[in-house]
């Protein structure tokens, strides 16, 4: 009964939003400016997001083996967009997470080990946004004027990045209940496991140049995006407004960051001086082109192995 009250919360957050968000929209003048190079644009965002998850590949990777949990490269893959399909329908922005726990537990790895490689994959790729949003903090203050957004992004990268250096810190402490703690036990592990990848020597600068290649790329698809109906936002204009906007799309209180990317969205070029209807726009269409490469992993979800076998093979329990 809970969990339905949960996802009914979240569906309703998600359309109350979105409601609020559209009435800054005209949709009949959003359609006017499709042309056939916007449909190139569209293609174009979508095959970037494409390479956006294998690039999220190759850092989970690099996670699962010190995790115990060695994937082999088209099996991530496929996990991967089929996280996708799943991200979209699930009741958060982060409902993939659990359907790839789920995929690599039954593949073999164990539960524990499953659930390690996700959030400690989760919790570098926040550290990474949140770094990346620290360092671009003078050119965000130049391009937001308005103090209320002003302190709005700081407030919120601050306790990101507080957040991530925490759980790092969380990791390094060597006290001996942490690690037989029942409420510790498993959180202490992933804060070490993460501090051991991240400052790795030969695993850290490769996770932390894929690390930030992913958001790059998500930039680069809402610069797709922002081409295909020619709005008037500058490629430096969107580096700097995305990625605060997707960290807080992270929050898991709407359905695939529906609502919640829309109207940060419409604030964050509010704030910058921009038409908020732009944002508005621009952030549909990026959910929009994540739907459609949600879609297909549907497609590959339906047709896959694991899928025929869902109802004949054993669930573990977690460890």
């Amino acid at each position: 009964m809970r969990r339905i009250l949960l996802s009914t919360a979240k569906i309703l957050i998600s359309v109350a939003l979105l409601y609020l968000a559209l009435r800054k929209v005209d949709l009949t003048e959003l359609l006017s400016r499709f042309t056939v190079t916007s449909l190139f644009w569209i293609g174009l965002a979508i095959a970037i997001t494409f390479l956006q998850i294998f690039v999220g590949v190759l850092r989970w990777r690099e996670i699962s083996a010190v995790c115990g949990a060695p994937l082999e490269l088209g099996r991530a893959m496929r996990y991967n967009v089929i996280g996708s399909f799943f991200n979209q329908t699930l009741p958060s922005a982060i409902g993939g997470d659990a359907v790839r726990l789920w995929l690599v537990a039954r593949a073999g790895a164990g539960w524990r080990a499953a659930t390690y490689s996700i959030f400690v994959d989760r919790a570098i790729g926040l550290i990474a946004l949140a770094v990346l949003i620290v360092a671009s903090l003078p050119w965000s203050y130049t391009l937001i004027t308005d103090a209320h957004g002003r302190s709005a992004l700081l407030l919120v990268d601050l306790l990101a990045l507080a957040g991530g250096v925490g759980f790092l810190i969380f990791g390094a402490l060597n006290w001996r209940w942490l690690k037989t703690w029942w409420a510790t036990h498993h959180l202490h592990a992933c804060a070490v496991i993460a501090n051991r990848v991240i400052f790795s020597r030969n695993r850290g600068p490769t996770i932390a140049i894929l690390s930030i290649l992913v958001h790059v790329l998500a930039v680069v698809i809402a610069w797709c995006v922002v081409q295909s109906i020619a709005a008037p936002v500058r490629f430096s204009d969107v580096f700097l407004l995305v990625p605060p906007v997707m960290l807080i799309t992270m929050m898991p209180i709407s359905i695939a960051g529906w609502g919640v990317r829309e109207a940060t969205m419409g604030l964050a070029f509010g704030f910058a001086g921009l038409a908020t209807n732009e944002g508005v726009n621009v952030s549909l269409l990026y959910g929009a082109v994540f739907f459609i490469v949600g879609a297909f992993g549907g497609l590959v979800w339906i047709l896959s192995a694991e899928k025929a076998a869902q109802g004949t093979a054993p669930i573990g329990v977690p460890e």
